[in-house]
């Protein structure tokens, strides 16, 4: 992983393969797609539910379809063999810790340890309230979290004792094939920052424009020096917000930024989605910036 001043070329992943309303077909095809035209990484992510009626700040209609994240990085650990696998991300206080470190876990080994954990607190108050989960203090619910699957996957006799999680005399393997298992935190506010910069590997800012990462960035690094972080090997990844060419990925990479992960866009359908991968592969985006 490069620091986080550094201003090499972003690599490109692909988001969102699991947000189509065929989704074995979707998942089937552009998985292995994305893999051979060189995208390093696909990233799904998750609503359990949305509010219906539709209402702010939902990013989505009711009936727009969106597959499990982790049922479906299952089905893209069969049909691929190197693209890196990530939740773009998991919202981790609505989950079962235990449960969620040992999907994980097995997700890791099924896909040969090519899994990254992107997780994230949470910000739409209907489906935390449908689910059970108070919005009150996701932020600390979900570092406790953390610490206990971190337990539960590191420690030879685990256990752990805290507010929301309590365990000891139990074990779970497989353990994670990744040691230790790489995990990256999303959130555009300052808390999300300092979260970030203790406790993970990496930060991942959604939809974000060249200006809006660079704010982000800027606050992301005072979070690291206060944490005592050097940012070297700390992966920034952004979704980019605006158009997506050779001088706008190069902008990314002069910021800092590790990877970029695109979200298809200019049509719904599988023929409008597979156009867009095609024309962003990585190998296009470079061989276009060369030619600039």
């Amino acid at each position: 992983m490069s620091a986080v001043d550094n201003a090499s070329a972003p690599s490109i992943g692909l988001f969102a393969v699991n947000q189509h309303a065929d989704g074995h077909d979707a998942l089937g095809r552009l998985g292995p797609l994305a893999e051979d035209l060189g995208y390093d990484s696909l990233w799904l992510g998750e609503h359990v539910v949305v509010p219906d009626p539709r209402v702010p700040p939902s990013p989505m209609e009711p009936r727009d379809p969106i597959l499990d994240p982790l049922v479906s990085l299952a089905f893209l650990a069969a049909r691929t063999e190197r693209i890196r696998l990530a939740t773009g991300i998991v919202i981790l206080p609505q989950r079962n810790p235990l449960i969620l470190a040992k999907q994980l876990a097995s997700l890791d080994s099924v896909s040969g340890g090519r899994l990254t954990f992107g997780m994230g607190v949470g910000y739409l108050e209907p489906e935390m309230t449908a689910i059970g989960v108070p919005m009150e203090r996701r932020g600390t619910r979900a570092v406790e979290y953390l610490g206990a699957m971190r337990a539960i996957w590191e420690q030879e006799e685990p256990s752990f004792e805290g507010e929301f999680v309590r365990f000891s005399g139990v074990n779970a393997y497989p353990r994670p094939v990744q040691r230790p298992l790489p995990v990256v935190m999303a959130g555009h506010s300052p808390a999300a920052h300092r979260r970030a910069a203790r406790h993970a590997a990496g930060w991942y800012g959604f939809f974000l424009d060249v200006g809006a990462t660079a704010e982000q960035l800027d606050g992301l690094r005072r979070s690291l020096a206060e944490a005592g972080r050097d940012p070297a090997g700390f992966e920034i990844t952004v979704t980019p917000r605006g158009r997506i060419d050779p001088e706008s990925v190069a902008a990314y990479g002069r910021l800092g930024v590790n990877r970029l992960v695109l979200m298809p866009r200019g049509g719904h359908s599988l023929d409008d989605v597979e156009a867009f991968v095609h024309a962003h592969a990585p190998e296009r985006l470079a061989a276009a910036s060369l030619a600039v």
